[in-house]
Formats: C-alpha cells, sequence, structure tokens
C-alpha cells in the first residue's frame, strides 16, 4: 500500500510540475507579443505568472508534508471565510470586463470563488465522512445541498458561470463517491440543470453565448467570435503545428488567448499532437488522483481525494470542451496552464493535499467506514451474536433443542 501510493504522489508530482512549466511557456508565447506592444516588456505577464507558480509550488510542498487529517478542524471556519468573502467581492470589489471577481491589492489580484471551491471540498468530505450517506432529497439539501446553493447563487452574481458549473460538478462526485443513492443525484441534477437553464435564460449575454454555440457561424463578427477564431487556430495547426510562437490567433484575432482561449493557441502551435499530449496529461491525473482515492481507508481522505481530482479533471474538461466548441463558452481558465495566480496557487494547495493523502491514509477517527466495509462488519457481527444466542441457551433468534431422554425398560 505504502509503495504504490508513493508511486502515484511521485506520478502526480511529475504530471502537475510538466503542466505548470508548459503553462508558463504558452502563457510567454500567447502573451508576449501584445505584452512587447503594450508596456515594452514581452515578459510582463510571464514574470507575474512565474511568481504565482513559484508561490504554489511552496503551498504544494507545504500541504504535501502537513497532515491532512488536521483539515476536518479547519473545514468550517475556512468555510465560513469563504463565504464572507464571496459575498463582500461583489460589494468592494471593482468592477474588471464588466465582473466583481476578484479583490485587487497593487498589481496582485486574488479571486474568492477559488478558495471557495476546496473550502466547500473540505467541508463536504468533512460532513459525510462523519454520518451516514443521505437518503432523501431534504438530507441532500440540508445542509450541504443549501450551502453549495448559496456559493453558486453568490458566484453566479459576479457573474461567473462556469466556476459555478465547477463546483456543481465536484460536488456530484463527492455525493457519489459518499454513497448518495443514483436517484437523488439524478433529482439533484435536474434541479441543478433547472436552475442553469434560468440563469443562462436570465442574463441577454449567456443566451447569445448558447446560440451562438449551436450556431457560431451565424455572428461570427459578434456573439460567435471567440469560438469561430478558436476553431480557425485549431484547424490551422493541424496535425504538427505552425511551431511555437507562431500563432496568429493570439495577435489580435482570439480574445483571451493567455486565459480561457490558451488551448487554442495550444493547437495552433503545437497542432494534433500537442493538443492530444494535453488532454493525456490531464487523463492520466484524472487516473492518478482516483486511484488514490479507491486506495484510501479513511472515509474523510477518499472523499477529499474524489473532491480534488474532479474539481481539477472537471474544471479542465469545461475548458477544453468550450474552446473545442463542443459546450458554450462559460469563462473558466485551463487548470495549470492558463494565465491566473488564484487559480493556480489554489489548485497547488489542492494537489498538495492529495500528495498527502496518497501516503498518509489511517483512518482516524472515521465514524462511518465506506459501504463494503461497513457491510462486512455487519455480518461479522450478526455472527457473532449468533454464537452467543447459541452458547447461552435461547437467547437470540438461535434457540437450543433439547435432546428426549431415554426412557428405561419396564418403567
Amino acid at each position: 500500500m505504502k509503495a504504490d501510493g508513493r508511486f502515484e504522489q511521485r506520478f502526480l508530482v511529475l504530471v502537475t510540475l510538466a503542466l505548470v512549466a508548459f503553462g508558463l511557456v504558452m502563457v510567454y508565447s500567447a502573451t508576449s507579443a501584445s505584452a512587447a506592444l503594450g508596456n515594452g516588456d514581452p515578459m510582463s505577464f510571464l514574470k507575474r505568472q512565474a511568481v504565482y507558480a513559484l508561490l504554489g509550488v511552496v503551498v504544494m510542498a507545504i500541504a504535501s508534508r502537513f497532515d491532512y487529517h488536521r483539515l476536518r478542524y479547519l473545514a468550517p471556519p475556512l468555510v465560513l471565510s469563504a463565504l464572507a468573502l464571496c459575498a463582500a467581492v461583489l460589494v468592494v470589489a471593482p468592477a474588471v470586463n464588466g465582473a466583481h471577481r476578484w479583490f485587487l491589492v497593487g498589481p496582485a489580484s486574488f479571486q474568492p470563488s477559488e478558495v471557495a471551491k476546496l473550502a466547500l471540498c473540505l467541508f463536504a468530505a468533512s460532513y459525510l465522512s462523519r454520518r451516514r450517506p443521505p437518503r432523501t432529497l431534504g438530507e441532500l439539501i440540508r445542509p450541504l445541498g443549501l450551502l453549495t446553493a448559496i456559493f453558486c447563487g453568490l458566484v453566479l452574481l459576479e457573474p461567473d458561470l462556469g466556476t459555478t458549473i465547477a463546483i456543481s460538478g465536484m460536488m456530484l462526485a463527492i455525493f457519489l463517491v459518499a454513497g448518495v443513492p443514483p436517484r437523488l443525484l439524478v433529482a439533484a441534477s435536474v434541479l441543478a440543470v433547472g436552475f442553469g437553464t434560468l440563469a443562462i435564460w436570465s442574463e441577454p449575454y449567456r443566451r447569445a453565448r448558447f446560440f451562438s454555440f449551436l450556431n457560431p457561424w451565424s455572428d461570427a463578427q459578434g456573439a460567435g467570435f471567440q469560438i469561430v477564431q478558436a476553431t480557425i487556430g485549431i484547424g490551422s495547426g493541424q496535425v504538427g503545428g505552425r511551431g511555437l510562437g507562431q500563432s496568429i490567433g493570439k495577435i489580435g484575432y482570439l480574445p483571451e488567448a493567455h486565459t480561457d482561449m490558451i488551448f487554442a493557441v495550444i493547437g495552433e502551435e503545437l497542432g494534433l499532437i500537442g493538443s492530444v499530449l494535453v488532454v493525456g496529461a490531464f487523463a492520466a491525473f484524472g487516473l492518478a488522483g482516483f486511484r488514490v482515492a479507491l486506495r484510501c481507508r479513511d472515509p474523510f481522505g477518499k472523499l477529499l481525494a474524489s473532491g480534488i481530482t474532479a474539481l481539477v479533471c472537471g474544471q479542465a474538461a469545461i475548458n477544453l470542451s468550450a474552446v473545442l466548441g463542443i459546450a458554450p463558452l462559460t469563462g473558466i481558465p485551463l487548470p495549470f496552464v492558463s494565465y491566473g495566480g488564484s487559480s493556480l496557487v489554489v489548485l497547488l494547495a489542492g494537489v498538495g493535499i492529495l500528495l498527502n493523502i496518497a501516503v498518509n491514509e489511517r483512518v482516524v477517527e472515521a465514524r462511518v467506514p465506506d459501504r463494503g466495509r461497513r457491510h462486512r462488519r455487519a455480518r461479522s457481527a450478526g455472527a457473532r451474536s449468533r454464537r452467543g444466542a447459541a452458547r447461552a441457551g435461547g437467547s437470540g433468534d438461535v434457540r437450543r433443542v433439547a435432546r428426549p431422554r431415554r426412557v428405561a425398560a419396564g418403567s
């Protein structure tokens, strides 16, 4: 078990650091021309992203050595702090591109919704590890469903639909691993889709994005501009790509080339080969992360590892689907690769926790084990009870049957 955990730990470190290093290269490629024209320093975006990457790697190293069991006690204050920050950013933070998502402190920025993802993951794993899985819709809603709805509502007001979808997907994975019945998950998913549809329909720009996804070429210079330019860029990369740094779409054609649309730059410069390698890296991360969750004997660690892995891979799937034109644009970055400090640092902190779970999965104060072990213990306890009843002579379900005495002849 230890050897397997350490292998997966090293594999996760390798894949994560490779994606971070690759992201730094692609951020420089996507921003060097515009940065040189804007402020005369083609490396300005790269320098800022490198600082965040260094900070994130340090946080990951610290988290990988911190006993994750102690995080259970930090979950309530952390989720309350994240809730307060998500509410405060709507009131205090200035608008950037029409959205209130960031606290700005000099050249640095901080996005509370990124912290909210990890905080909610911690709280849900801690709560479900100490209780039996919800069996009714009311149990599912109180308190985790209600708390998730509050977070999603605050994030939607920023507005940020992509993060809302990522949070919902993460919680769905945690509920699934916790043993919530599929019928409840289907009912909760129907409710979530209904609220998501209402959120899309209530905002004109979201409606425009949705209809442009259905037919982006009908408004190629308007609502469908990003999808059309991403499609042109990826298609022009063909198999081998134009070459690193040779993208044309990033120079004034592709909006947000260094954040939401960085995969389009990857497809144009590195072609099908580079794109497949990126998708394969996230698939390998997901495989290793879910193996850590599968091997973990501690219910809290199992749920936490599942949530973190689902968060990273789910966010990657949302971004890739939007860039490839198979899902509407949601404005969510590609993990470890896109430009963005808060996302990078928080996700690397989550990876550090995952690394600690891989080699420190002992059971600590686990009141509710996973279902297979709980059933085995119930059967063994029942067997011990029946044997005890048999020895006691009549207690329980097993009763002693008296043998008939022999009657002597002539009596």
